[in-house]
């Protein structure tokens, strides 16, 4: 399959009065067309950090963003906000963690559909572009649509603004969706609806789709590979099926272990991974993890660990996948 996105050395840095925080230190990853590929990682990782970035939504006084971010040719890095206005929303769409602060309060959800479509094709009329709305609606399984597009958010239910996130994100049939927690704060029922809906949308447009999660339940119900995250870093790539039956990095480890499990013994114990990740204010002198990992070496402290490959693009970022290494 062809690259539709490729990442190159992509950092992201906040500024504030006293002191520079790297939410993003230099990560590196590919997107395939009609591929989903899963970033995980506790809250604080900088998976949302990520995201932003890639659509320029972070706030240009308090952050900078340096790296490369090639789009099919176009390296958007380089983009201004006036070329990153043709492409957002009509190339790349994005769903945002929460719909209730995303959308506007005081707008009819059928306009909001409508003003994000005008302003990639102001040549279509008001009427046809509020029939697409209606149209996009009804695509993402929003009851009676021909009334719900007359409605304000705050009278939706949860799983209904969340459906509206998506029609508004996919109104121009974007090649590219990013879905940053699109589950947030819905019930499981509604979740695993969500989830199929996105898995049909998918296969209809062919679109590919980075979906942000802390949550391995959802990438194995929907991903194709995945990027694991810890302290702005990528400390694991593998297929799902490689991740879940043989994960390599020791965070991978305990964030499984951490997972509740149906097939296992309800009387057997979670186990949380104890400390806090680093504070990403000061620089990181060797494995960012090591502090939290229950098989810390000297060189762990010393030296930040290299990608080690195995098999069919497995890697994962740890000095006991170093082969001079005496077991």
């Amino acid at each position: 399959m062809k690259t539709l996105l490729e990442i190159k050395n992509l950092e992201v840095t906040f500024r504030t009065h006293n002191q520079n925080l790297k939410a993003v230190r230099g990560i590196d990853f590919t997107l395939l067309e009609g591929e989903t590929l899963g970033i995980v990682g506790e809250s604080g990782c900088g998976k949302s950090a990520t995201a932003k970035a890639l659509v320029k939504l972070l706030p240009e006084h308090t952050c900078s963003i340096s790296g490369e971010m090639w789009y099919e040719d176009k390296n958007l890095a380089e983009y201004h906000e006036k070329e990153m206005q043709r492409i957002r929303g009509k190339e790349i769409g994005m769903i945002f963690q929460d719909p209730m602060t995303s959308l506007n309060p005081t707008l009819k959800i059928g306009h909001q559909i409508v003003e994000g479509y005008l302003r990639h094709h102001p040549h279509i009329s008001r009427k046809a572009a509020m029939e697409l709305a209606i149209e996009m609606l009804q695509i993402v399984g929003m009851p009676d649509p021909e009334e719900r597009v007359n409605e304000y958010p705050h009278t939706l239910s949860g799983g209904m603004r969340q459906r509206t996130m998506i029609a508004l994100a996919l109104s121009s049939r974007p090649k590219l969706l990013i879905a940053d927690e699109p589950t947030t704060a819905l019930d499981v029922t509604i979740q695993a609806q969500i989830l199929q809906l996105l898995k049909e949308i998918q296969t209809k447009l062919h679109m590919s789709i980075l979906l942000i999660t802390h949550d391995l339940g959802i990438v194995a119900g929907i991903c194709d590979r995945v990027l694991v995250m810890y302290a702005g870093k990528i400390v694991e790539s593998a297929t799902v099926e490689q991740l879940f039956s043989s994960p390599k990095h020791p965070y991978t480890k305990r964030l499984l272990k951490a997972l509740p499990r149906l097939d296992g013994d309800p009387k057997d114990p979670l186990f949380p991974i104890e400390g806090t990740p680093p504070n990403l204010a000061y620089p990181i002198s060797g494995c960012s993890f090591c502090a939290r990992c229950l098989r810390a070496m000297q060189i762990c402290r010393q030296k930040e660990p290299e990608f080690f490959s195995f098999a069919n693009g497995h890697e994962s970022a740890c000095w006991k996948h170093d082969p001079r290494l005496i077991q």
